[in-house]
């Protein structure tokens, strides 16, 4: 959902764009190919509407496991990024190409955040950040941001028990004053509820803009100086890393990052911490973003050499 990014000279490897999402093996997906077979609209309205009022993330305790699974061939575990960041979109334009209310985009938006939750969880990714909602997407028209509101809400209240029972953690990130009381509840008791949990660090940036993040953190740290506990010249890249809003996490710098939907930009995500992130972009709106495109992102990620900035080995 809108749970819902050139810059090629900046990072040291090179961007990689997939191709359009590969059609999966009959013999490994037998569900997937199966349902092709149905009418477009038909399987749209099918895939948009189906379980959306319960269990978002975790359907029961088959879903994931209490021990990572064997991870595909293809995949090495030594190998594995530990923090995902995510911005999922194309929402709206996989709902308006089938003729469908965005409403219905955003809810199947969430079906696929369930499906990549749960493989993050059985893979051993260790943190996940999602863009869910930017600063600026206040200027979206009222009745879609009251409906994201509506969903952030919904989720909250429908998955805490069964994030808390997964042993995944929950954190906010962003400036939740500005959002409806209520919703502000719901995430004060998520973020306590699963706050002892390790497993999966999932922070999920709401009202989030990372230009504001790093004057936030210039600001803490101007006051420390104000008020004499720190000097100017202690202040290094250290420092300001540990007054982001990422600092809750054990990872707080991602190691790849994914975008949907053929942009390329970062949209004011992450905008310090992404400094050396490697960066996936997928033609695949995030409704379509499944296990297939999944694995192509983490290959992708497997096959680099990261530098920071040094000679290659």
């Amino acid at each position: 959902m809108a749970f819902s990014l050139q810059l090629q000279q900046i990072f040291p490897s090179p961007i990689k764009f997939c191709s359009q999402p590969k059609s999966p093996n009959p013999q490994i997906f037998p569900n997937l190919t199966k349902r092709l077979s149905i009418h477009p609209l038909a399987y749209a309205q099918n895939n948009a509407t189906s379980n959306i009022d319960h269990n978002y993330i975790v359907t029961d305790e088959s879903s994931i496991n209490e021990e990572e699974v064997s991870l595909p061939p293809e995949l090495r575990r030594e190998l594995m990024p530990k923090h995902i960041a995510v911005i999922m979109d194309g929402n709206r334009r996989w709902a308006k190409k089938r003729g469908l209310p965005v409403a219905l985009g955003y809810t199947a938006g969430i079906r696929a955040l369930r499906n990549f939750v749960k493989l993050s969880y059985n893979w051993g990714i260790r943190a996940l950040t999602l863009f869910a909602f930017s600063s600026e997407n206040w200027f979206r028209p009222k009745a879609e941001v009251d409906l994201l509101m509506g969903l952030f809400d919904k989720v909250l209240k429908d998955e805490v028990e069964n994030l808390a029972r997964a042993g995944i953690r929950l954190s906010i990130i962003g400036d939740s004053s500005k959002l409806p009381k209520s919703l502000q509840d719901l995430i004060d008791k998520a973020v306590m509820t699963t706050k002892a949990n390790s497993r999966l660090h999932i922070l999920v940036a709401i009202n989030y803009s990372g230009q504001y993040d790093v004057v936030q953190a210039c600001q803490t740290i101007a006051q420390k100086v104000k008020d004499g506990t720190i000097e100017p010249e202690d202040i290094n890249s250290f420092l300001v890393e540990q007054e982001l809003l990422t600092k809750c996490t054990e990872f707080p710098s991602p190691d790849l990052l994914i975008r949907t939907s053929g942009e390329l930009r970062l949209s004011n995500f992450l905008l310090w911490q992404l400094a050396y992130t490697e960066l996936f972009f997928s033609h695949s709106q995030w409704p379509d973003f499944g296990e297939v495109e999944f694995l192509e992102a983490l290959s992708s990620f497997q096959q680099r050499q990261r530098r920071y900035g040094g000679q290659s080995s």
